[in-house]
């Protein structure tokens, strides 16, 4: 497929179209979580598989071929994104990756295993705003991290008799053993549309909690919620390269193709704005909430808290020329991916 000239109406929705997937790249960010085992996930794109990080986890989503790989999550058949029709609205997936990093909640620094941030996007061009659309589950995917200490060093010693009672039990690795998990709270807002190209400046809001298991902690302890999430606003550090794919509907890569794909790669991101609220839900009708937070130093107020993400790989993807699809680019979108499907 060959662009129109600019001159006619289907050139100037191709510009639009362009703009739009740029402002779409630059709006993704890795979190605390894991990445599907896909072959683009990793800064050089490439068709076919990869292998699994080791803290592997969560839904991946579909197995895509080519240039559509990063994107097993993409809500391509979500209302919004299907509704989107190529010249007032334009809709398109991001993905974003980090295979490690640390994150510090208060007291407490854990690393992160590799992360996955899948979500789409519909741009109204009239006023240039994207709303997102998260996946089924969530756009965080989060596979679990193991706490250094386990419980020993997330609540003992402590006053609280039942705490120290506990604490005298935790003899056996697979009692002391804390995992968590980082969960999507909501969904991402407050887009800087230029911050992802430089460095300095939060590209987003991404509202989390993290959930903290262990036999004593029970199944539902938890610090942040959907009411008061740990909000992280990640900004680049370092600056990312830049790099433009064309592909065919089937992922393929194609100089001609229908679909176009952005990629940031290689940069470093991260966070030290953020609040951390106080833990709840852990143990017995919450007991060891206290613990939690007075060995953790919870709540834990903005500036001593900090997330560091490296060799992050942002992709954006959309139809090259959505107006020339008009008035059903968001269904050909979907189309698209789902014939990208692999068995």
């Amino acid at each position: 497929m060959r662009l129109a000239p600019d001159g006619h109406p289907a050139g100037r929705r191709i510009r639009t179209a362009v703009l739009a997937a740029l402002t779409a790249a630059v709006t993704a960010l890795p979190l605390v979580t894991t990445a599907p085992a896909s072959a683009a996930d990793r800064p050089a794109p490439a068709p076919g598989p990869a292998a699994a990080p080791a803290l592997l986890a969560g839904p991946t989503g579909d197995r895509l071929n080519g240039h559509w790989s990063p994107f097993g999550r993409c809500p391509v058949d979500a209302p919004a994104m299907l509704a989107a029709d190529g010249e007032e609205t334009i809709a398109s997936c991001v993905s974003s990756t980090s295979p490690a990093g640390s994150i510090t909640l208060g007291r407490t620094t854990a690393r992160t295993g590799a992360t996955d941030l899948q979500f789409g996007v519909v741009q109204n061009t009239t006023t240039g705003e994207f709303t997102v659309v998260p996946p089924p589950g969530g756009a965080i995917s989060g596979a679990p991290t193991e706490i250094p200490g386990g419980l020993l060093g997330l609540m003992c010693p402590g006053g609280i008799p039942v705490v120290s009672d506990i604490c005298r039990l935790l003899t056996d690795n697979s009692l002391n053993r804390v995992t968590a998990t980082v969960e999507s709270a909501g969904a991402p807002t407050g887009f800087d549309l230029g911050a992802g190209l430089g460095t300095g400046r939060p590209i987003v809001t991404l509202p989390v909690r993290v959930r903290l298991q262990n036999p004593f902690l029970g199944s539902q302890c938890y610090i942040g919620s959907a009411a008061d999430p740990i909000r992280l606003r990640p900004a680049n550090t370092t600056a990312p390269a830049f790099a433009v794919q064309r592909f065919q509907g089937d992922g393929t890569p194609d100089d001609e193709g229908d679909m176009l794909r952005f990629a940031l790669t290689g940069n470093t991101q991260g966070d030290s704005t953020f609040a951390v609220p106080r833990a709840q839900g852990c143990g017995l009708l919450g007991i060891l909430n206290g613990a939690i937070d007075l060995k953790t130093g919870l709540p834990s107020a903005a500036g001593r808290n900090s997330l560091v993400l490296n060799g992050a790989a942002t992709y954006s993807a959309g139809l090259t020329a959505p107006g020339l699809f008009l008035p059903d680019a968001g269904r050909q979108l979907a189309r698209f991916r789902h014939s990208a499907v692999l068995p």
